[in-house]
Formats: structure tokens, C-alpha cells, sequence
């Protein structure tokens, strides 16, 4: 009995919860499936409307005549790539009113005027007229005539719902849109941003783990580039790095550690000497991905630092005792500690920042060398309304973090358990 009473329970709480899971995985899977759907098809933003047949009426009068008017349909097909097939008119006339000389194309009974106008192809435009009488030669009223709106009706295809799909929108991805210098750019934002505000987060989880007067406070202003809003802050970078008028080019300048000021999120590259070797640093790059390890490091501040509160201290203690300085007791204590935070850290990260949109297209808006695959997906969807390849390119990203992430369980999320 007790069985059977649990076998019910069992089906009726998935029976209850079976609307709730489809409401989510459709919400989740949709877009997932109409972005890969896209991605096969070469449509842009003015493909993504299905075609209709357009009609406008103008009334006109007839000179000596008050019981006739003329009718002027401007047509036209809205699209300007598809046909319409079986385009069908039909326009109402009032009571008595009758059409003199109708087209051969139409018919006129029951006061409507019937018209069959077959196929529209892409571009179609023609002005259609009617002559119409009042078979009581009354004056005709033009405004009434003007207020009954003719109807329109025709069969087209929606670009979105046919079956041809085409992998142009691939290849032109990988051989005609960069996309080697997409990559490399891309990976090189996502590392070097994502270490970056990595190690920052260790550094600034060490300084406040200590024992010190304003601890708190410290640890509260730390937080500020996280919290603060994106827009606010990216807009202050840029006036503080502005050359003609920015803080930062103005301090350099007067206490000559610069020649004249620098373009940084303006000036792709800029030479630089190390030890007598020259070599080549994108520099507008580079700056972002400064503003991507400031904005994001108090987040790997939090974890780093609620790890290392967990540390037993007695370690620490010991390792005096044994004469460990600073260095070896981060080295054997501290870092083995938090290292599957700083896995879990790095894989977070570098999801997010392969995938980071708004900080770049509000510094650089993807110029000076900044242009990044996400920014690719905005620039092909919406600059160039090319919304096909916009989604190809958005499916390559995805397969890409699908590979990393393969990547990552199998070697450095292994690695990361075992220690």
C-alpha cells in the first residue's frame, strides 16, 4: 500500500512540475534553437519582414462632372527581395456608385470591386484607376469614398520559417570577416583580462586579511569598481585618458614622462624599447583590458578572501616557527589553499569576459584594434544588419567556450580536485 501511495506522490508531483520545466527549458532552448536556425540562412534585418501587398487610395474629381470621381490605387510590394503570389484587391463603393470601364483583371458585384493581380514580384509598383459614376448622377462625396480602405491579400514566403539553409554565413566567417584576427584578439582580451584581475584579487585578498586599522573601510572601497555602474565608469576612463584634455596625459606630460600626450583608446599601436629590443604593443587593447582587471578584481577579491579567512592560522604559526618567511608561506600554504577557488575563478572569468560586449563597445566601440567576436556579433547584426552572419558568428563563440570548457574539466578541473 505504502508503494502505491508513493508511486501516486511521485507521478503527480512531476505532473506539477512538468509545466514549470517546460516553461523554462523552452525559454532557454528557443532562442538557442532560433539563433542556430538563423545562423544557416542568409537573411538581414529587412528580410526578417514577411511581404505584404500595399495599396494607397487617392480620390480625385472629374472637371465638369460632380458624379464622377477618379480612384488612383498607388500598389506596391513591400519587400524589396520576395515575390507575392496570388495578389487579390478588393475595394467597397457605396450604394448607386458604380466603375466605368473596369480593368479586365477585375469584377464588380455586390457594390465590391473584385480584382485578381496574380504575382508581385520584389520591387512591384504600379498605379491602378477607376472611373466611377453615380447611377443617379448625384454629387459624389470624395471623403466618403476616400474613408473605405481597399484590402489586399497575397501568399508569401517568411525567409525565417523555409527549409533552404546555406553555410555561406560560416564560410564567410572564417575566410572573408578577419576572423584570425578576431581570434587572436579575442583570446588575448579574455587571458590577459582575466589572469589579470586574477592576480590583482590575490594581492588585494592578502593586504586586507591582515589585522589593521580601517580594515573595513578598505575592504568596502575595493568593492566600488564591481559595484559601480558600467557606463558611469567606463565614461570616466575615457575622460581621464582623453589626450587633448585628460588627467592622466596632463600629469605624464608635466612631469615629463611623456613628450606629448598619448591617444590610449584611440592609437592601435605604439612602439616600445626594452632592453634594446623594439616591439609592437596594442595599445588601445591593452588599456581595455586595465579597465577589465580594475572593474573585475574585487570579485575575485570576495572569493580569494573568504578562502583564505577559512585558513587555520595554526599553519601559519607553525611555518613561523620553522623560519618560513612571507614568500614561502604564501607559496606552500596560501596558494595550495586556494587553488580550486582560483580554478573556479579562472573558468568563471574567462566565460564571461570571452563573451564581454558592453565594457569595449562603450571605450572603443571595437575600433583601434579592439574588436572582439561578441563586438563582431553586434557589428554584423545591427551596422550591417547582416543578422545571419550575426548569428553565425555567435554560434562559432559558442562552440569555441564549448571547447574550452571540454578543455578545462579534463585537464585543469581534474587537476583542481586533486589538490
Amino acid at each position: 500500500m505504502s508503494n502505491t501511495l508513493s508511486k501516486i506522490e511521485k507521478r503527480t508531483a512531476y505532473t506539477l512540475l512538468l509545466p514549470a520545466v517546460f516553461l523554462v527549458f523552452s525559454i532557454i532552448l528557443f532562442p538557442i534553437f532560433a539563433n542556430i536556425w538563423i545562423s544557416f540562412k542568409e537573411v538581414s534585418l529587412k528580410d526578417i519582414r514577411i511581404p505584404e501587398p500595399r495599396a494607397k487610395k487617392i480620390v480625385k474629381s472629374v472637371p465638369d462632372d460632380k458624379s464622377k470621381l477618379k480612384i488612383i490605387y498607388k500598389l506596391r510590394n513591400s519587400s524589396l527581395i520576395q515575390k507575392i503570389s496570388d495578389v487579390e484587391f478588393r475595394d467597397k463603393l457605396p450604394n448607386d456608385v458604380i466603375p466605368l470601364d473596369l480593368d479586365k483583371r477585375c469584377t464588380f458585384k455586390s457594390k465590391i470591386i473584385k480584382c485578381q493581380f496574380g504575382d508581385w514580384q520584389a520591387k512591384f509598383r504600379e498605379n491602378f484607376e477607376i472611373l466611377i459614376k453615380n447611377e443617379k448622377n448625384k454629387a459624389l462625396d470624395k471623403k466618403a469614398i476616400k474613408s473605405q480602405k481597399p484590402s489586399l491579400s497575397g501568399k508569401a514566403d517568411n525567409i525565417l520559417l523555409t527549409t533552404n539553409f546555406t553555410l555561406k554565413n560560416f564560410k564567410k566567417v572564417f575566410y572573408e570577416n578577419d576572423f584570425a584576427d578576431l581570434l587572436l584578439t579575442t583570446f588575448y582580451f579574455t587571458f590577459f583580462g582575466t589572469v589579470g584581475a586574477i592576480v590583482f584579487g590575490i594581492l588585494a585578498a592578502q593586504l586586507v586579511n591582515q589585522n589593521f586599522y580601517g580594515r573595513s573601510f578598505m575592504r568596502s572601497i575595493l568593492l566600488f569598481p564591481y559595484v559601480g555602474p558600467v557606463v558611469a565608469l567606463a565614461y570616466t576612463w575615457t575622460l581621464l585618458l582623453d589626450p587633448n584634455s585628460g588627467t592622466l596625459n596632463a600629469l605624464l606630460v608635466n612631469f615629463k614622462i611623456l613628450d606629448e600626450p598619448i591617444n590610449l583608446l584611440g592609437q592601435k599601436y605604439i612602439t616600445m624599447n626594452v632592453l634594446g629590443f623594439d616591439f609592437k604593443l596594442r595599445l588601445a587593447l591593452t588599456t581595455v583590458i586595465f579597465f577589465e582587471i580594475w572593474r573585475y578584481f574585487p570579485l575575485a577579491f570576495l572569493f580569494i578572501l573568504a578562502r583564505l579567512q577559512a585558513v587555520p592560522k595554526d599553519l601559519y604559526e607553525a611555518a613561523e616557527v620553522d623560519g618560513a618567511g612571507p614568500l614561502k608561506k604564501f607559496i606552500h600554504i596560501t596558494l595550495p589553499q586556494i587553488t580550486a577557488i582560483i580554478s573556479i575563478l579562472f573558468m568563471i572569468r574567462f566565460i564571461w569576459n570571452f563573451n564581454k560586449f558592453e565594457d569595449i563597445f562603450l571605450l572603443t566601440g571595437g575600433a583601434s584594434g579592439t574588436r572582439t567576436l561578441p563586438i563582431n556579433v553586434y557589428q554584423q547584426g545591427f551596422a550591417v544588419s547582416d543578422i545571419g552572419m550575426g548569428s553565425a558568428v555567435s554560434i562559432v563563440i559558442v562552440l569555441l567556450l564549448i571547447i574550452f570548457m571540454f578543455i578545462y574539466f579534463k585537464l585543469i578541473g581534474k587537476k583542481a580536485n586533486e589538490i
